[in-house]
């Protein structure tokens, strides 16, 4: 190779290289977010001591109370001590990883009482999605939307 073209195509492969290495590099999903059902808004974070890590509470609930007019609380929990947590306010993920450009790690599902692996990526501004397995047999995902940063605290009252 001559050393005009290897030098002609050193910087093609030096903008491919960071390229590559921007899509391993996950887009921050942090945000108030509505799950698939629009049954619940989460809120994202960076977390951890270098903020390099993600958690999310729940901080609306499109019904809040049971019939009986209480808070919801994490009734299937299976450690009876935390039965009577509120929902509303409830860690769900706590320290997702980054991870080949998304975040991994654990999510818990209040409506089973159960912790499934998860994987979140941000698909665009708007859209995130969510992929969860229990024993990596049963798996689902489902695409939650944005809730824009003028309605997020409005929304969360309501």
């Amino acid at each position: 190779m001559t050393p005009i073209l290897r030098l002609a195509l050193s910087p093609a492969f030096l903008l491919g290289g960071l390229a590559a290495a921007q899509a391993e590099t996950p887009k921050d999903p942090s945000g108030t977010w509505l799950t698939g059902d629009g049954r619940a808004k989460i809120q994202i974070d960076k977390c951890g001591t270098n903020a390099n890590l993600v958690c999310g509470k729940v901080v609306w609930l499109k019904v809040p109370t049971t019939e009986s007019g209480t808070p919801r609380t994490d009734v299937k929990n299976p450690d009876p001590k935390k039965r009577a947590r509120p929902v509303i306010g409830l860690q769900l993920i706590e320290g997702l990883r980054p991870d080949d450009g998304k975040f991994s790690g654990t999510i818990y599902n209040v409506e089973e009482g159960k912790t499934y692996d998860v994987s979140m990526e941000r698909e665009s501004e708007a859209e995130l999605s969510v992929s969860g397995c229990l024993l990596k047999i049963l798996c689902g995902s489902q695409t939650w939307t944005r809730v824009p940063a003028v309605n997020q605290q409005a929304a969360n009252k309501n």
